[in-house]
């Protein structure tokens, strides 16, 4: 008979390469799931890390290779010291999504480094990992992961929107969960804030105090991707490729660049949260991810839609992708279900992950 609670690490990175969160949860379950975030923080990337994973997309195998080696290392001994420094023992798995480098499920790709068996080994612990390439086999996008645990653990909000490098949301419709990406969010906003030597648009400071160009945000919103029926997922490849290049076509300040892309993700956002059902009721959505502190980039996307946007304490905020991951380590560990095909358009629902034993 499976386990009923489960204490376990949940490790996640982000596109928007703020750092490395861990969370020690405790997952019970009874009739149904519930979590306890038991102590959780972030790891800031040092320079040399942000620089080495920015530039990492046009590594050649070798070259990757080494970094992965080097990423995993680098991974145990900050996952080692935040358990050494909370003392903290009896821990059943640490479940780790990896970062990941290059995501073209399209082309029947995905990688997460950071995933390999000498983390059990550095760790002396249980490992579950390399959660997205199973599901890219099936045919699917191998992304979004989360939706499994906005339904096990968030089945009270109508629908769940993380705000992080990419905005993603997710929702229950006659009993199937649908989840899509929506637009880039932070991996650009970031971008330009870095350029004005800032780590990000406080609050929305910058966005909320300059002009936005009507004619980028036009040409944002008509991109072909925001036409595409779900599933879809985006990458940085296509921020590179088709984002970027369109921003800087246009010969005006980052200030207002910042305030134009705020904008456009406000749109495209509430556009993806906008009640079309009959009921006159307004719809509650869970907000999590770093935008969520973003105040004024909530207030352009309630603006936009007819939902109501719930923000739930710090913690939880910063730290419920960690949570999630988690979650999908331990029911891999129970070989249940944690990967929706109705979310990623894989062939089949299936229990996802690569368990590695120390």
């Amino acid at each position: 008979m499976a386990k009923q609670e489960y204490k376990v690490l949940g490790v996640m990175s982000g596109t928007s390469l703020d750092g490395v969160d861990i969370a020690l949860v405790t997952l019970t379950k009874t009739n149904v799931w519930s979590f306890k975030i038991n102590t959780a923080t972030t790891i800031p990337y040092p320079d040399n890390w942000q620089a080495k994973l920015k530039e990492a997309i046009s590594y050649k195998a070798k070259d990757m290779e080494t970094l992965n080696t080097s990423y995993t290392v680098y991974l145990s001994e900050i996952i080692n010291k935040f358990i050494a420094k909370n003392t903290l023992e009896g821990i059943d798995a640490v479940c780790s999504h990896g970062h990941t480098i290059k995501h073209e499920p399209d082309n029947g790709y995905t990688l997460q480094i950071g995933n390999l068996q000498s983390l059990a080994t550095q760790l002396n612990k249980t490992v579950i990992c390399d959660f997205r390439v199973q599901d890219v086999k099936f045919g699917g996008q191998g992304a979004p992961l989360v939706p499994i645990g906005d339904r096990l653990l968030f089945k009270s909000y109508d629908y769940c929107l993380n705000l992080g490098g990419f905005a993603n949301v997710s929702q229950e419709v006659n009993d199937v969960r649908l989840a899509y990406d929506i637009c880039p969010v932070n991996t650009i906003l970031n971008f330009y804030a870095n350029k004005k030597g800032l780590p990000y648009d406080d609050n929305g400071k910058i966005a909320s105090q300059h002009p936005v160009n009507t004619k980028l945000l036009n040409e944002l919103n008509a991109l072909s991707f925001y036409n595409k029926r779900p599933p879809k997922s985006l990458g940085v490849e296509w921020v590179n490729h088709t984002i970027l290049p369109i921003i800087e076509s246009y010969n005006i300040s980052t200030e207002e660049k910042i305030a134009t892309f705020t904008e456009h993700c406000a749109q495209q956002i509430g556009k993806s949260l906008n009640n079309t059902k009959t009921s006159t009721n307004s719809l509650d959505v869970l907000v999590t991810g770093g935008g969520a502190f973003n105040g004024w980039l909530i207030d352009r996307i309630s603006n936009h839609c007819n939902s109501k946007l719930h923000l739930p304490d710090d913690e939880l905020i910063n730290y419920k992708e960690a949570l999630v991951f988690a979650l999908l380590g331990v029911l891999r560990i129970r070989n249940e279900i944690n990967v929706l095909s109705s979310v990623t358009g894989a062939s089949t629902d299936h229990s996802s992950g690569i368990i590695f034993n120390p």
